[in-house]
């Protein structure tokens, strides 16, 4: 899939204003899962927003009680009813956990995909082993893997892997929850650059080839600064400064 740089994550947004400002500040990549309880809130930001539903990049997750074979295309129809919407862009499994096996599992997104109700399938949280696993039984390319990526964590197998296959790794949480703003190497870099840690770990992140990201933020100031971090490039020497932090800080571990 063709992601631009920066979307917006929506987990813990409960206000359909947010989506719709960020939609209007220029965002066309909105991502939300079942889990997250707000599809209809994402849902009625985009109806409220000022854009054609077709400049859009809507994705959502299945959540692990909706992977049975058996259960798939309910829980999809589930969540576009939420939505609003006829069709998602991208329908990942959120976790490889639950009810997921990849031998059924993964042929009812097919399936899903043929019917109409998704334009891509993709993973979220999955190991190197596993997506291998995925790539065995899914028909359809895989679209995206949504993975935890921040200086703080990153996995280089992972990023191979995007880069070999020719996908987007997704990165969330580019922020670390926030524990950016109080690392020595991030404020130094974003001093040097006249600019702040946030923005300079969000360029960070698309620094790296294959790798798009969802920044959750709620104000219109947040929004801007986030999506503009994208136009912030970092040279070599600041790259490879954040890349050699050593700390290891998984906010979401399986």
């Amino acid at each position: 899939m063709d992601l631009p740089p920066v979307g917006l994550g929506t987990m813990g947004i409960d206000d359909p204003a947010v989506v719709a400002a960020a939609v209007d500040s220029g965002y066309r990549h909105l991502d939300t899962a079942q889990i997250y309880d707000n599809e209809g809130v994402v849902g009625g930001g985009i109806a409220a927003a000022d854009a054609e539903r077709d400049d859009l990049t809507v994705a959502t997750k299945l959540w692990i009680d909706s992977l049975a074979a058996e259960d798939v295309r309910a829980g999809t129809e589930a969540s576009l009813e939420r939505l609003g919407l006829d069709s998602v862009d991208l329908l990942y499994v959120h976790r490889p956990r639950g009810d997921y096996d990849p031998a059924t599992t993964l042929p009812a997104l097919d399936d899903v995909r043929d019917a109409g109700l998704t334009d891509h399938v993709g993973l979220s949280n999955f190991s190197p082993e596993q997506v291998a696993t995925a790539r065995d039984h899914l028909d359809a390319p895989i679209a995206a893997h949504q993975v935890e990526f921040h200086p703080f964590f990153w996995q280089q197998s992972l990023l191979e892997d995007a880069r070999r296959h020719d996908y987007p790794l997704v990165a969330y949480s580019p922020l670390a929850g926030g524990q950016v703003f109080d690392d020595p190497t991030l404020q130094d870099v974003a001093e040097r650059y006249e600019t702040t840690p946030a923005a300079v770990a969000i360029a960070w992140v698309t620094s790296h080839e294959n790798v798009v990201t969802i920044p959750k933020a709620s104000s219109r100031a947040h929004l801007e600064a986030n999506l503009a971090a994208a136009d912030l490039e970092l040279d070599a020497e600041a790259i490879e400064r954040i890349s050699s932090i050593e700390r290891e800080e998984e906010l979401f571990p399986e």
